[in-house]
């Protein structure tokens, strides 16, 4: 078992920025693959970014790259997303997730790989 507890999101306007944190707990965090979530109102939830547990790989949704920067710390046992230059698009719950894996430079995009969430953290962007 692993738990996850996402911080860090908030109201800000266009071109701001935001860095998520979550905090993951219970085992080894080296052991998972880590994405990022997030889902708007009325709609389905939708992959953002992942990274590998070497750290060394990452993949993020084309509507966040170049803007949005995956990261995890080991020694803290977190994964971050940094987010620049939001835009009101970016307005949703943002959730973390964890997935048990074997390769170390693999990264995971599909939500049915992800096999622990965090309860998800509201970030509002306005124009």
């Amino acid at each position: 078992q692993v738990q996850l507890v996402e911080s860090g999101g908030g109201m800000v306007q266009a071109g701001d920025s935001l860095r998520l944190s979550c905090a993951a707990s219970g085992r080894t965090f080296s052991s998972f693959h880590m994405g990022w979530f997030r889902q708007a109102p009325g709609k389905e939830r939708e992959f953002v970014a992942a990274i590998s547990r070497s750290g060394g790989v990452t993949n993020y949704a084309d509507s966040v790259k170049g803007r949005f920067t995956i990261s995890r710390d080991g020694a803290k046992s977190t994964v971050y997303l940094q987010m620049n230059s939001l835009k009101p698009e970016d307005t949703a719950v943002y959730y973390c997730a964890a997935s048990l894996g074997v390769r170390w430079d693999a990264v995971r995009v599909r939500q049915d790989e992800y096999d622990y969430w965090g309860q998800g953290t509201q970030v509002t962007v306005s124009s």
